[in-house]
């Protein structure tokens, strides 16, 4: 059976008798050991004999959410700004349960997440005792593993194992859920020197015969295209990537999950795919001959009708998990690797590769800037006398620089932020990409801060988005965790009410919110920041906005809310309809024929 070495992590002199420890000061050990320094969590019954032993060390430090979604947010906007592990803890049943919308985000998004909730006594399970949940059982689907631990000897290989599967391989979210009296039985504290994984062992050397294969189908491609996605993020291969973006001069698009991938300023950049990415990239991918995907999972959002999808284009596909290739469109050249390795082999193959053949990308390159000359992108002025969202958003990036961090919501305010803010870094873009989870924006940021205390992190969302989650506001002034959070406040869901807009004849249904375009403005968000300890403040005029994001980004002893009231009819483009063929793409409804269902 394959297995995966842990090391012992001891102290020189150290005696080698193993200490005796509950199984709740086991965890507290596991978690020192494994480097972990940040935990976000809600104590309960089922965990409380944890969170007792967590109140006698000062080496990892708690961060008291109100929500447990919002720990579960937290621990992955840690995770995904820094790479490190992200740990969220909560109690049995409905605190469990509450964590399950961020293991799914985290799981779908590929994010190392390790959570730990606590479960009723071994002896009461299957009673239908109180806070009774099978929480093992309602994530198996959305785990990388999920364990259960009855016993307190353990605990140190589980935590070791779970640890381990959370970070390797293609990340993903592991769950331990631990029964009361485990944690508060006794057990001697062995830290394993190996743990038994069988049928566990990624793969991250590529086979070479294959990168010879994809490097010389790169080079002798006359319209090739790299497709870059969050595997090449979470791989941490950015660095990596630009030498063969260079070496090769094929244009790169990089995804909603790679956006900072490659840096916005370089001159081979398209931009982002999909269904709101720019024309040229959309198009680059559509009129493509060669599709090298590193690290991208053909996404139906970014595909459009996945049958009529780059028609004429051979398929190149690198993904550390087997399971994506040829997933959603077949792959000639199948890649099974880590994604930073594979890239330094395709650099070295690439070289080899054009010894042999001269690319020329001429042509190609000419198509694309004309598509870049006639579909800059942009927008419309609204014409009803509030400020443009994509605006701020835009004023946002500038004034706060490429080493910000910029964490959203889901909906409008999310494709604008991905689109109009130039990222020139990996790590620097935070969001919700396959889930599309509501409220993500602000605990993610709070977890951000937390792991990046130096950088300006910002929460870019929308007014519904908001009210899910803006609880966390609390969490972050009680400890003292200053993000700045800008409200796109369109009195709306604005996203449904374009669709609603576009497809369903103009008829609004139940997505107005009354929260900025209505005098009774429910709620009043600048008295809710200043309820929470926060800094508010209102911005209905242009020329106030710059004056805001300042005050917003010299402001670092509390939070800042900034209420945008924007205009509602302000839409996301370009768009490709779901379920259209992306050759459907608008730039802008006067700007195209109208569409037609397939």
């Amino acid at each position: 059976m394959p297995t995966e070495s842990i090391p012992v992590p001891t102290a020189p002199g150290t005696s080698t008798a193993p200490d005796v420890l509950t199984g709740s000061g086991a965890i507290l050990r596991s978690l020192e050991l494994l480097g972990v320094t940040d935990v976000f969590g809600l104590p309960g019954g089922a965990i409380m004999p944890f969170y007792d032993e967590l109140m006698t060390q000062d080496a990892i430090r708690h961060i008291l959410v109100r929500h447990e979604q919002g720990a579960g947010h937290a621990a992955e906007g840690y995770a995904s700004s820094s790479g490190r592990v992200g740990v969220a803890i909560a109690t049995s049943g409905p605190g469990a349960t509450n964590l399950v919308t961020a293991i799914a985000d985290a799981y779908m998004d590929s994010v190392p997440l390790l959570c730990i909730t606590g479960q009723v006594f071994s002896t009461s399970m299957g009673t239908d005792a109180f806070q009774e949940v099978d929480i093992v059982g309602i994530t198996m689907p959305i785990t990388k593993h999920s364990f259960l631990i009855t016993k307190p000897e353990d605990v140190p290989e589980v935590m070791a194992a779970a640890y381990h599967i959370a970070s390797t391989g293609r990340p993903g979210p592991v769950l331990v859920d631990v029964t009361k009296d485990a944690q508060q039985n006794s057990a001697p504290f062995v830290w394993p020197t190996r743990v038994e994984l069988p049928g566990y062992r990624p793969i991250t050397k590529a086979h070479g015969k294959q990168v010879q294969a994809a490097a010389q189908m790169l080079a002798e491609a006359k319209r090739p295209v790299l497709y870059v996605g969050g595997g090449v993020v979470r791989a941490r291969a950015s660095e990596v990537l630009l030498p063969l973006v260079e070496a090769t001069g094929a244009p790169v698009v990089t995804t909603l999950m790679a956006r900072g991938a490659v840096p916005d300023s370089h001159p081979q950049h398209l931009g982002m795919p999909g269904m709101h990415g720019t024309v040229p990239a959309v198009l680059s991918l559509q009129e493509s001959d060669l599709i090298v995907s590193l690290g991208a999972r053909f996404d139906d959002r970014v595909t459009g009708k996945p049958s009529e999808f780059a028609p004429d284009a051979k398929i190149v596909h690198v993904d550390i998990d087997p399971a994506e290739i040829s997933k959603i469109r077949v792959a000639d050249v199948p890649i099974v690797g880590d994604a930073k390795d594979v890239i330094i082999d395709l650099t070295a193959a690439y070289a080899d590769a054009v010894t042999r053949t001269t690319p020329d990308l001429t042509e190609w390159w000419e198509r694309l800037d004309s598509l870049r000359t006639e579909f800059p992108l942009g927008y419309t002025e609204p014409d009803d006398g509030l400020l443009s969202p994509q605006w701020v958003i835009e004023r946002i990036g500038e004034l706060t620089g490429p080493e910000g961090v910029f964490a959203s919501g889901v909906g409008q305010h999310q494709m604008w932020s991905a689109q109009f803010i130039k990222y020139e870094r990996p790590n620097s873009w935070l969001n919700s990409g396959g889930a599309g989870t509501m409220g993500y924006a602000v605990p993610a940021a709070m977890g951000a801060k937390v792991a990046q205390p130096d950088r300006a992190v910002w929460a870019i969302d929308g007014d519904g988005c908001f009210q899910m989650t803006n609880q966390e506001l609390a969490t972050c002034t009680i400890n003292d965790i200053p993000i700045k959070v800008a409200i796109i406040n369109n009195s709306s869901l604005g996203m449904v009410r374009q669709w609603q807009t576009l497809f369903f004849e103009g008829r609004h249904s139940f997505t107005d919110l009354n929260t900025g375009h209505d005098t009774r403005m429910v709620p009043d968000f600048v008295k809710m920041a200043d309820a929470y300890g926060a800094l508010g403040i209102r911005v209905t005029r242009k020329e106030d906005v710059d004056a805001a994001i300042q005050l917003a980004l010299d402001t670092n002893d509390r939070p800042v809310v900034i209420d945008f009231v924007v205009s509602r009819d302000a839409m996301v483009w370009p768009m490709v309809p779901q379920g259209l063929s992306n050759s459907a793409v608008q730039y802008a409804r006067a700007h195209a024929p109208e569409w037609e269902e397939e």
